[in-house]
């Protein structure tokens, strides 16, 4: 498994961009398909994104398609999510999440490791 820290949340107002980084530790980060998921209190988890190993193929929920983008260094062991016109209820506690298939990550809402998460808070 790979060891995930993810970093960039914040605080921005309604309309606002944010970019999301998690970096992976270890050697296999480049055989992982890799997600962004978040959770608002009192909400269950929600599937957000999710990337390909090679980054062909990505994934988006509803809520975030056409602003939020996934993308991934494989260089680097690193996942973004870069998240455009951001909207009050996007505000939650995003966390990064690994797994053998892209897919699988969106159609499970499920992941097989993850990272602790930070917060991103949207003003209105």
């Amino acid at each position: 498994q790979v060891q995930l820290v993810e970093s960039g949340g914040g605080l921005v107002q309604a309309g606002g961009s944010l970019r999301l980084s998690c970096e992976a530790s270890g050697r296999t980060f480049s055989n992982y398909a890799m997600g962004w998921f978040r959770q608002a209190p009192g909400k269950e988890r929600e599937f957000v994104a999710s990337i390909s190993s090679t980054g062909r193929n990505t994934y988006y929920s509803d809520s975030v398609k056409g602003r939020f983008t996934i993308s991934r260094d494989n260089a680097k062991n690193t996942v973004y999510l870069q998240m455009n016109s951001l909207k009050p209820e996007d505000t939650a506690v995003y966390y990064c999440g690994s797994s053998i298939s892209s897919a699988r990550m969106a159609t499970t809402n499920e992941y097989d490791n993850r990272g602790q998460g930070t917060q991103v808070t949207v003003s209105s």
